[in-house]
């Protein structure tokens, strides 16, 4: 069907057979699908993602609280299989009524307190441990600021240029330029204030970057969408200088892998419950017991 031709019924129907990849998974109504308890490790920490951008948000903060020495910061990590439903779950809807990852339980409060949403769980963190987020109020602001710009920016990325770009069944004109042309207007908004500062927010490394740097370092790096030739990614210059910078941070590599189920099997630590699993469980390791 042309996109020119289609015209809106007067009620729409959902039809699970017209969503592209995602259709499996995809649906118009909240809730659990199934009664499932989640695992709970020894830790104060309990999360359950999966190492997409928003996934690795909170396991890059989780490893650069506990690169600073911060040892409250223990987290076991459970791997939430969103392709096979994992996230509609009775356990996972009671974290998070939204159902998408990534989701926390912090059991150092009493009662446990539940935290959704990633730029919800970055705050958290980051005002529970006094770290990665300045207390100077502008500077916060200014950190606060790029937080918020991600959050409403991502979308535009994941769900519309992603989704019509890379996912759906099939490939239109308009969507595609119009996507297209918001996420390069993005991107430019990053690579300007790239220019000078050698971080997000300024001249310190903040939960901004954290945010930031899943979604938008991934894409001019061609690891999410395979996009970059097609977005001219080469030509923001000072964004890809940031991106090599981050991905140096040994708590950045470490917090790719967490939860990781796919490329190579050295990068994949489907579970983390120990700083000795990054050298014990990675994927590679557990195929080489079997």
């Amino acid at each position: 069907m042309s996109d020119s031709t289609y015209t809106p019924p007067k009620v729409w129907k959902w039809d699970s057979s017209n969503g592209g990849r995602f259709a499996n998974i995809n649906r118009p109504v909240a809730g659990p699908t199934h009664d499932k308890a989640l695992p709970v490790g020894e830790h104060p920490f309990q999360l359950y993602s999966l190492a997409t951008p928003n996934g690795v948000k909170a396991t890059v903060m989780f490893e650069e609280l506990l690169e600073k020495g911060i040892k409250e910061a223990e987290y076991d990590a459970w791997l939430i299989n969103i392709m096979e439903g994992d996230q509609f779950s009775s356990g996972f809807v009671e974290v998070n009524p939204n159902s998408k990852i990534p989701a926390l339980l912090d059991h150092s409060e009493n009662p446990a307190v539940r935290v959704f949403e990633s730029g919800s769980i970055l705050v958290y963190l980051a005002e529970k441990f006094g770290a990665f987020l300045p207390t100077d109020r502008a500077r916060r602001t200014e950190t606060m600021n790029w937080l918020f710009w991600q959050m409403a920016s991502a979308p535009i990325l994941g769900g519309g240029f992603g989704h019509f770009y890379a996912y759906a069944p099939e490939k239109y004109e308009y969507p595609i330029n119009r996507y297209t042309m918001e996420v390069k207007r993005q991107l430019d908004v990053l690579d300007r204030q790239l220019a000078d500062n050698q971080y997000i927010a300024g001249d310190e490394y903040t939960i901004a970057d954290m945010a930031i740097w899943p979604w938008y370092g991934s894409l001019v790096k061609n690891t999410v969408y395979e996009a970059a030739e097609f977005l001219e990614a080469h030509t923001y210059t000072n964004i890809l200088r940031w991106t090599d910078e981050l991905a140096k941070r040994p708590a950045v590599q470490r917090g790719r892998m967490v939860n990781r189920a796919w490329g190579e099997p050295s990068s994949q630590l489907h579970e983390r419950h120990d700083a000795s699993d990054f050298d014990l469980r990675t994927q590679d390791k557990l195929d080489g017991e079997k």
